[in-house]
């Protein structure tokens, strides 16, 4: 039976390997744009026809249910998939919060009519979708949230607002925690809907951030409407809909989220390559024994986290981890910050520069990097927050 299973396997490698090789085109290789879904950002052709290809191979969302866009592929196969999509150096055909964070909520916790009518568009990346989540007066503590909705008939009326929803500006849906019942205690009048944005009633106001850049937005509510069978998990019980999709999320941050095509697909990072152009050598190694030191332990962890990485995603049982999808992601977010220190560490004042003449390129990516990264402890939950859950879920300590 195991060698069977292991020529099966061999197969599908082989038949996989040739299949990409075909049908990948050269502008999906390597670094550039990966779609999400945004009917408002215009595609590559080599972008869209890799696109295309993948989701009529059920290969964007390549372990879902084929009834619903996947491919249905089980743990070994979604593995020889991303190892072979590395080997071309093929870029994901399609990412976002549609295939990573929703999709698989709805998956999981949907009605077969709402896993029909959003699942197969999600997988042909028809639509990019924001979160709704943190409002001004409730972030970590989320419970508190405000945003109204009032059933009327046979839909809801969204009156509020919340802020850092990602890229919402280049939207067209937004899955959305709302206060359905002010009555009840606080976690349980939550309800979780989703809410197409092309409409008057939702406006969207992008947030300038210290790195010059505006993924992050205010989106305003006044009297926006949501289908009332578009609310997931049922009405009120959005508060344990809300903590799944989390941790689809997080797993997703962790790189090991197996719902679309990209989890595992953690690129190698380029910070020992960039830190040799400003540290001077000695005897063929970098001269400064503190930097060389840092630089060793980050990349011995870099490593250690991308064999952790690999053994989540093949001891997965579900379609994302636990509790433990916490700690991966926010050693991953550390490890990412660690390697934006040592090269500012490394460039001196080469690394301040933010804007005008003096620094080259390169350089002024770097420092911006190094600004918005600030903000990877705190999307998907706070550095604060997962290690309230590693503590009391992982660890089992007591409160």
């Amino acid at each position: 039976m195991e060698e069977r299973m292991e020529q099966e396997l061999d197969e599908f490698r082989a038949e996989t390997r040739s299949w990409l090789e075909e049908n990948c085109p050269s502008g999906a290789r390597g670094t550039g744009q990966i779609p999400f879904g945004s009917s408002k950002i215009e595609l590559e052709d080599d972008v869209q026809l890799w696109l295309e290809r993948m989701a009529q191979r059920g290969w964007t969302v390549p372990t879902w249910p084929e009834n619903y866009g996947g491919a249905a592929l089980d743990r070994p196969q979604y593995t020889i998939l991303i190892d072979e999509l590395k080997r071309l150096n093929a870029r994901p055909p399609l990412t976002g919060r549609g295939v990573n964070y929703i999709g698989p909520t709805i998956l999981e916790l949907g009605s077969d009519e709402q896993k029909a009518r959003w699942l197969p568009g999600i997988a042909r990346g028809e639509g990019g979708w924001a979160m709704g989540y943190s409002e001004p007066g409730a972030g970590s503590d989320l419970a508190s949230l405000a945003l109204k909705a009032v059933l009327d008939g046979d839909h809801y009326v969204l009156n509020g607002r919340k802020t850092w929803t990602s890229d919402a500006m280049d939207c067209d849906y937004i899955f959305v925690l709302v206060r359905t019942d002010p009555s009840k205690p606080k976690h349980e009048g939550i309800s979780l809907i989703l809410v197409d944005m092309a409409q008057p009633g939702v406006q969207v106001r992008p947030i300038r951030l210290l790195s010059g850049a505006s993924p992050f937005a205010e989106t305003l509510f006044e009297d926006a409407i949501g289908r009332a069978d578009d609310v997931v998990g049922g009405v009120n019980h959005g508060w344990t809909v809300g903590k799944r999709l989390l941790q689809f999320e997080r797993s997703t941050h962790a790189g090991i989220n197996i719902s679309g095509s990209q989890g595992g697909r953690v690129v190698t990072s380029r910070v020992p390559e960039k830190i040799q152009r400003y540290l001077p050598r000695e005897n063929g190694r970098i001269a400064d024994s503190a930097l060389r030191a840092r630089l060793s332990n980050f990349q011995m962890n870099g490593h250690a986290q991308r064999l952790t990485q690999r053994r989540a995603i093949e001891e997965l049982q579900a379609r994302a981890p636990g509790f433990t999808s916490s700690a991966v992601k926010l050693t991953n977010a550390l490890q990412v910050q660690e390697g934006d220190e040592l090269l500012l560490a490394a460039m001196g004042t080469r690394g301040l520069g933010v804007a005008g003449a003096g620094f080259s390129a390169d350089e002024l990516a770097i420092t911006r990097a190094w600004l918005y990264q600030k903000s990877l402890t705190i999307a998907g939950g706070t550095k604060e927050v997962q290690l309230n859950i590693i503590a009391k879920r992982v660890l089992g300590l007591p409160d």
